[in-house]
């Protein structure tokens, strides 16, 4: 039988190897767990958004902000740009300038370019401020002013009467009291004018929707007005560091929302009112540095989330009433400074480091003794006996006393005298 040529034989292999191909399913390689799956790739959409207005890229120039690139897009790093998407012209919408150059100048015809901004801030710019066109004026609802405008009147921050958001820090206000800046502010929900060297009193009125309040560090005096224990959405309150006085009011228990509180520095007096234990949330109190008398109410441990609780360099006297549970879960407790404030040690350790001295079995501080000292000058004060006994007892540190020393001279004289005798009695023998 004739075999068939090898030429045959290669040809049924490929189609073979053909259908194989064709039949069998591509696997696609499973990732592993520890690495994630290669997204797609896709193109970068194209801008479509619209350029800013002209006029107020001119603006921005005399600003000395740089508008090579589209603000809108890429803010400058030391003034922070945000823009509306309105067409076909975007506008300014916040400005915030800070490390101003000292040639800064903020004409009127810029600023009405800027009547689109919502938000205006400096920090750091020591520039002098200028009359805001009205239509600007008005368009605001937030301005801030951080060591910048060199000084500020409270007649010109009145003009402000659509702000929700004020603050004003490390700029002096001249004004007669808030009442001034506040009175047509009725939209107001975060105010913050402190080391302002404002002076006058804290207003009888006050918009109701205040959540924020901070006039720390300034020369307001007076008592605090009932009209402040109204805010019931208030939960910050920062009135430290003036020259307010009268008692707390027990109508600060109406603020439930209250979270931080400091009344710090100032000439309080009274007792801490019990109306606190009323407000559950508070997690900040600072009372220190006034003239609160009284006892430390026990409420206070019973505050839930609490976190510092500063009583420092008040009148406050009795028994402590905290345990070291509480006082281990605060983040700061301060108490030292009150003279007639003492803590039980049956309950609180030392090892605490309260600043306040330990109850006698009548609640009492005990008075520790004065340290004594090393010095002969004050040790003589006791009287000149106790000082010339004062320096024997050293001299017995350095060596024998002077009757020790004496004796033992006499006895070896009797004994120099005994042998010398018995030997003038040998010789003459």
């Amino acid at each position: 039988m004739k075999q068939p040529p090898p030429l045959f034989f290669l040809l049924i292999l490929l189609s073979a190897t053909i259908a194989s191909a064709a039949t069998t399913p591509t696997v696609s390689p499973t990732p592993s767990p520890t690495s994630s799956p290669t997204p797609p790739t896709t193109k970068a959409p194209s801008s479509s958004s619209s350029p800013l207005d002209p006029e107020q890229i001119k603006t921005l120039r005399s600003l000395h902000i740089p508008t090579t690139r589209d603000p809108c897009i890429q803010p400058s790093p030391r003034n922070a740009t945000i823009c509306d998407n309105s067409k076909p012209l975007r506008h300014l919408i916040s400005l915030h300038l800070s490390n101003c150059s000292s040639d800064l100048f903020l004409s009127s015809a810029a600023l009405k370019s800027l009547s689109s901004l919502r938000s205006l801030s400096f920090t750091d710019c020591q520039v002098s401020p200028v009359r805001f066109p009205s239509q600007f004026s008005l368009s605001l609802t937030s301005f801030s002013c951080i060591r910048s405008l060199r000084r500020l009147s409270g007649v010109w921050l009145s003009r402000f009467v659509n702000l929700t958001d004020l603050t004003v820090s490390y700029t002096p206000v001249k004004a007669s009291g808030l009442y001034v800046i506040l009175g047509h502010m009725h939209q107001l929900k975060t105010l913050t004018i402190s080391h302002a060297n404002l002076s006058g009193s804290l207003p009888r009125h006050l918009n109701p929707d205040l959540t924020h309040v901070d006039v720390s560090d300034n020369k307001l005096k007076g008592k605090v007005p009932t009209s402040l224990t109204l805010l019931e959405d208030l939960k910050f309150l920062n009135l430290s560091s003036n020259g307010l006085d009268g008692e707390i009011p027990t109508e600060l228990g109406n603020m439930i929302s209250l979270k931080n509180l400091s009344l710090a520095s100032n000439s309080f007096s009274g007792s801490i009112p019990s109306s606190f234990s009323a407000i559950p949330g508070l997690v900040h109190v600072d009372l220190s540095n006034n003239q609160l008398n009284g006892s430390v109410p026990k409420f206070l441990s019973e505050l839930k989330g609490l976190k510092v609780l500063n009583l420092e360099n008040n009148q406050l006297n009795g028994v402590l009433p905290f345990n070291a549970s509480f006082i281990k879960r605060l983040a700061v407790f301060k108490v030292g400074g009150n003279s007639n404030l003492c803590y039980n040690h049956s309950v609180l350790s030392s090892k605490l480091k309260l600043g306040v001295a330990r109850c006698d079995k009548n609640g009492f501080p005990i008075v520790a003794p004065p340290p004594k000292e090393s010095s002969a000058d004050s040790e003589s004060d006791y009287g000149d006996d106790d000082a010339v006994d004062s320096s024997n007892k050293k001299e017995k540190h350095h060596g024998p006393s002077k009757v020790v020393l004496g004796f033992a001279i006499g006895i070896s004289s009797i004994v120099f005298l005994i042998i010398f005798l018995i030997l003038i009695a040998k010789c003459c023998r």
